[in-house]
């Protein structure tokens, strides 16, 4: 067998440890920037640094020599690479080739190094200098019919400040059409607990983890989607806290795990066992278990325990009757068979809870990814309403958000939805009249290019075609724009699947210094606890013709809006008039903007629910009655399986490292999946078979993905896993959570059948 031939073989090692540290050595020499990329990683996540380009996780209110992950190192190797996309390179490839390779193949190409516009006559990228790419924006833009034509797209990964004046730009233009990549993991965060709590964000500081007296963590892969987490989950172990997963398969770090920072633990190859109580649920069956837990906080009230927080309760709540009223309608019978766990598991997770008098609760897209996300996370809150688990250090609800920045650039204006106040704001700043009809989300502004009323997409950032659902058609409706932009580091599946006319735009990364007329310039990122540090890189540019984000948004808005007042000029070269604009538009967070981020350890916006305010309607937190047990539309076929799909260990978003995942024993492929045995054996396949899987919907529509081996996995029945982007094909796009808008991604019905290959 050749090193290159998919392989299959259990991972017993702990995750971290030096698994880890060999992984990250490996990048390192893989991209040959050993010495550069040892040197940056001290610089990352540090005062004075810059900020991770991987995951949202905060850096602790105590810094550490090293403050990093394997992930986030594997992040900056790419990011930092020696390898470059040149010219040269381009003139060796038409589109139609490199649209036959895999994302693999197109992320290890290198670093963009110049502005590229697409040649129909040749089928090939030719250059074009930043003058005319910039004037082919502004003609597409101008030229259009209404300024609702066109989608701007923003990935996590965009700082504060290009963010917010891209915010500016698109409004200015007359549109406020904001697909963002939250719309495809965490929207239901922002739309969902803001009828519970007021806002779309957690209360959650970093120091809320040493007083912390039980955590859940509920549908997430801390290891493999925010590593360093598992340093904070590490040190309430060693205190004696009771750390509850709750997850469709186990996941290694959470089960098993050496935290590469502890000299004394790597060097006697010691682990810990991080999770106290695994509760093995069924995809969807959430609810039932937070209902379950809630029947049982009610039925102990009631017999005159103090396990409700009544106080809290009747000071600061609304709703508490209804939910008391069907917690304690639901039947134990109907609650184990949606949990797919026991009656004396749920009992035991309550008896966890009740006896923490301050209880964190973190999630991931295992909750948000439903139907019902927006539903479900309202019925995380009831849950630490019943204690009174805000206000008070070590509790509350914990979003662990994915890109670094996805949480900030919604709060400094990527919205598709903008609030009347924050409009009349930016009018009052900017001197425009804003638009004021909402625009179009992710799966919205697909519809729209299916439709053919989209004909300009701009997309800051990001992989947008390879992320979203329903590939085929996706791809499709792409190839119809008039014009696709792509302002990007990489080489990726944005760039092959374009539309008549196609720009990239090679944008300064995250670790490289931004030098503008006026100096050297620095960003600020806002992390998924609300904390905001400056951002500074260190490293020389990939090539002298790039340009840094906030540069190109000010150069398209000049040339889309030729008679604009903006001062497009000015905020091109000085950050911190663009700094002092925010602070403008959003006085009650972002007051005195640049004097407080001098700070090396930046700030912490302010969360009114951990003041106990909660700016809702009326004023209160509200209790929210979940209709049912089902994160999902049920349906009638026996033979249905809940597909979730998964990333692995070796890939953040639609990047991927390696065609392996080390953590689940998949080495050399991605057409793999995961299936509980006793779900394999009923429907007759052998052992890594290769099947098929086909989605069960009723639009008429083939949703088929051929070529997949079977892998025995102790994932719960009913439940099959398999890698994103691959099994993209499968999601359909009106399959998602109706208050979001997200696709509901950890929950789509497949058949799984043989493959005839």
């Amino acid at each position: 067998m050749s090193g290159d031939e998919p392989r299959y073989k259990s991972y017993d090692s702990p995750a971290g440890g030096w698994g880890a540290a060999a992984a990250t050595a490996k990048t390192l020499m893989r991209e040959s920037v050993i010495a550069k990329g040892s040197r940056a990683l001290l610089s990352m996540n540090q005062p004075g640094g810059f900020k991770c380009p991987s995951c949202a996780y905060p850096d602790p209110d105590c810094k550490q020599t090293l403050e990093l992950c394997e992930n986030g190192a594997k992040a900056l190797a790419h990011e930092a690479t020696k390898f470059r996309v040149t010219r040269e390179f381009f003139a060796q490839h038409t589109v139609s080739d490199l649209a036959e390779q895999s994302d693999y193949w197109l992320e290890k190409q290198g670093r963009l190094t110049e502005p590229m516009r697409y040649d129909a006559t040749s089928d090939k990228y030719v250059p074009v200098s930043w003058d005319e790419a910039f004037a082919l924006i502004g003609e597409h833009l101008r030229a259009l019919e209404s300024p609702h034509q066109a989608e701007f797209y923003t990935s996590g990964r965009t700082a504060n400040e290009a963010a917010f004046l891209y915010s500016i730009f698109v409004r200015e233009f007359g549109t406020n059409n904001f697909p963002d990549c939250s719309n495809m993991c965490h929207e239901p965060t922002s739309r969902g607990l803001p009828a519970a709590i007021g806002v779309g964000k957690g209360p959650v500081r970093m120091s809320d983890w040493e007083h912390a007296e039980a955590i859940f963590v509920i549908g997430q892969n801390t290891g493999t989607n925010a590593p360093r987490m598992m340093t904070d989950l590490v040190a309430a172990h060693r205190r004696g806290v009771p750390i509850v997963t709750v997850n469709p398969m186990p996941e290694q770090a959470l089960m098993k795990f050496t935290p590469p920072q502890d000299v004394l633990e790597m060097a006697t190859f010691r682990s810990e066992q991080v999770t106290s109580e695994f509760v093995h649920i069924a995809i969807g069956g959430d609810i039932a278990l937070f209902k379950g837990m809630m029947k049982i906080l009610f039925e102990r009230d009631a017999a005159g325990e103090k396990v409700i927080d009544w106080d809290f309760v009747n000071t600061h709540t609304v709703g508490i009757e209804a939910v008391r009223e069907d917690a304690l309608a639901q039947d134990w019978t109907e609650l184990t068979r949606v949990a797919g766990v026991s009656e004396a598991q749920i009992r035991r997770c309550a008896e966890i809870y009740i006896r923490s008098n301050a209880t964190m609760i973190c999630f991931g897209m295992g909750l948000t990814q439903h139907q019902e996300g927006s539903r479900l996370l309202r019925q995380v809150c009831n849950l630490l309403f019943l204690r009174g688990n805000f206000g008070k250090p070590g509790a509350g609800i914990a979003p662990i958000r994915g890109h670094s920045n996805v949480q900030g650039d919604r709060t400094v204006g990527i919205d598709e939805q903008p609030t009347g106040d924050y409009l009349d704001r930016v009018q009052a700043v900017f001197g425009f009249d804003p638009p004021r009809e909402h625009g179009h989300n992710t799966v919205q502004a697909v519809e729209a290019m299916i439709a053919g009323t989209a004909r300009v997409f701009v997309g800051m950032g990001g992989n947008f075609v390879r992320a979203i659902p329903d590939t085929e058609r996706s791809y499709e409706a792409m190839r119809k724009l008039d014009l696709t932009v792509a302002i990007s580091t990489k080489l990726n599946r944005g760039h092959v699947v374009h539309g008549k006319d196609a720009l990239i735009l090679p944008v300064t990364s995250r670790s490289e210094r931004l030098e503008t007329e006026a100096g050297e310039q620095f960003v600020t990122i806002e992390d998924s606890m609300a904390k905001v540090t400056a951002s500074r890189g260190v490293l020389e540019p990939a090539s002298p013709h790039t340009l840094g984000e906030v540069e190109i948004v000010c150069r398209m808005a000049r040339a889309a809006l030729p008679g604009s007042k903006t001062d497009w000029e000015r905020y091109a070269q000085d950050y911190g008039s663009v700094r002092d604009r925010i602070a403008e538009v959003y006085p009650a967070i972002y007051a005195d903007f640049n004097h407080r981020v001098s700070d090396p350890d930046g700030f912490y916006l302010d969360v009114p629910p951990r003041r106990l305010v909660w700016p809702t309607p009326n004023g209160k937190a509200n209790f929210h009655v979940f209709e049912g047990l089902d994160a999902n539309a049920p349906v009638a076929e026996p033979d249905m399986l809940r597909l979730a799909t998964i990333r692995s260990h070796d890939q953040f978003n639609t990047t991927i490292y390696s065609n392996s995942d080390r953590y689940r024993g998949v080495y050399n492929t991605r057409m793999a999946v995961l299936m509980n045995v006793e779900d394999r054996k009923a429907r007759g396949f052998a052992e890594q078979q290769v099947i098929a899987l086909e989605t069960i919907s009723r639009d008429g529509i083939t949703r088929r993905v051929s070529g997949l081996t079977v892998i025995d996995y102790p994932i719960a029945r009913g439940a099959i896993a398999g890698y994103y982007p691959e099994l993209n094909p499968l999601l359909p796009l009106d399959y998602f959570d109706e208050i979001s808008g997200t696709p509901a991604a950890k929950s789509i019905p497949v058949r799984a059948v043989a493959d005839p290959g």
